[in-house]
């Protein structure tokens, strides 16, 4: 069998299984229920602590905290508690100018290099936290006045263990962050359909609730704590390994929590590199397969192109197919989800971030797994 018919028939393969599972995301989206875009009617009857793990964040915090305490909630049942991660800048004085509207300021001052300074801070906050209910978010991240109480109210309807929420990017700057936008919603919509699959594999600390006692019940993040990010996912992994039917999804309007792109490449392959990491530390096999199926796929989606571009001016059908279904697969994949977070012109930039998502997934798979890159200005493996 030569080389060339050996790749034709790994891209055949590799594109049925890419589209079959393209199919069931997108099954697993529809799956979840709406969530009424509205506060609940309920009586909220947990205590909540929403914790920020902040480092140098003087830019942003204030826009962040003032979403946080002007929230629609029962002011008798919110703690908000802030982790300043050995800023540098002013992010520390800004907090605990927020003391007399109940925000907590804790400092980390440890000695020791760390690899996972942020597993540390909402480690320490849990420690003092007094809520039933433990609501991470970020401190560059904007929601509306009813997050939380959508959060609660849904996460005690269904008598949830942890409760995954959706976040989006928005106010772009470029044509860059707006890309960046549309695969974000691919990512997030990933996260619901696992969830509504009732196979959870992946979520957002930007918007996560999960009971704190079963954060200590998990055994917290030991056993994770060495891995700089996986705060959200691996913390998820544990639940779900005894509890998948107590993980659930909030899709509302009223529950997406905003917050940016990143400005520019160098910060976003970072970024990638970093939650690419965290794939050495998943136990769950399937969440393994599903991640290397996607990578292999477009792996062999790279392959076809370089035979492509080196037979031409001949035409592989098998080629332009096997785009063809991509493109077809993610549409129908990605655009309720752009619907949900009332995007759809972003659709029209599917075809191009098609083309690049596979080409920057190939090498991430790889530089994810080898080598350190910069978080918070710290360099980390």
């Amino acid at each position: 069998m030569s080389i060339a018919t050996s790749l034709d028939i790994f891209l055949i393969v590799t594109t049925v299984i890419y589209t079959m599972l393209v199919l069931y995301m997108r099954r697993g989206w529809f799956r979840n229920a709406w969530v009424p875009s509205k506060p609940m009617t309920v009586q909220i009857r947990s205590k909540v602590s929403v914790l920020i793990a902040a480092r140098n964040e003087e830019a942003n915090i204030v826009r962040t905290l003032d979403c946080i305490v002007n929230q629609a909630f029962p002011k008798d049942k919110l703690e908000i508690i802030v982790v300043d991660d050995h800023s540098t800048d002013s992010t520390a004085s800004i907090v605990a100018s927020y003391a007399s509207r109940g925000v907590k300021l804790i400092q980390l001052n440890e000695g020791d290099k760390l690899n996972s300074y942020k597993k540390l801070a909402i480690s320490r906050a849990i420690a003092e936290a007094s809520g039933d209910i433990i609501v991470t978010t970020d401190a560059d991240c904007r929601m509306g006045i009813d997050w939380l109480s959508t959060v609660i109210g849904y996460f005690e309807k269904t008598d949830a263990m942890m409760l995954s929420s959706p976040v989006v990017y928005s106010e772009e700057k470029s044509y860059f962050e707006r890309l960046q936008t549309l695969e974000f919603l691919y990512l997030i919509g990933l996260g619901a359909a696992g969830i509504g699959n009732g196979h959870p594999t992946t979520c957002n600390g930007a918007n996560l609730a999960y009971r704190r006692d079963a954060f200590y019940a998990m055994g917290g993040f030991n056993g994770i704590d060495n891995v700089a990010s996986g705060d959200d996912e691996l913390l998820l992994h544990k639940v779900a390994e005894q509890h998948a039917d107590r993980v659930w999804f909030c899709k509302s309007h009223s529950a997406i929590v905003y917050t940016d792109a990143k400005p520019n490449l160098a910060s976003f392959i970072s970024q990638r590199r970093r939650w690419a990491s965290k794939s050495t530390k998943y136990k769950d096999k399937r969440v393994v397969a599903l991640g290397v199926a996607i990578w292999l796929f477009n792996l062999a989606l790279l392959g076809g192109a370089i035979h492509f571009l080196a037979d031409l001016p001949n035409v592989h059908t098998l080629f332009l197919g096997a785009i063809a279904l991509k493109l077809f697969g993610e549409f129908i994949f990605i655009a309720p989800l752009c619907r949900f977070a009332k995007r759809s012109k972003l659709l029209w930039n599917l075809p191009l971030l098609s083309f690049i998502h596979a080409v920057y997934l190939v090498y991430i798979g790889i530089a994810g797994n080898i080598g350190k890159y910069q978080w918070k200005g710290r360099k980390v493996n």
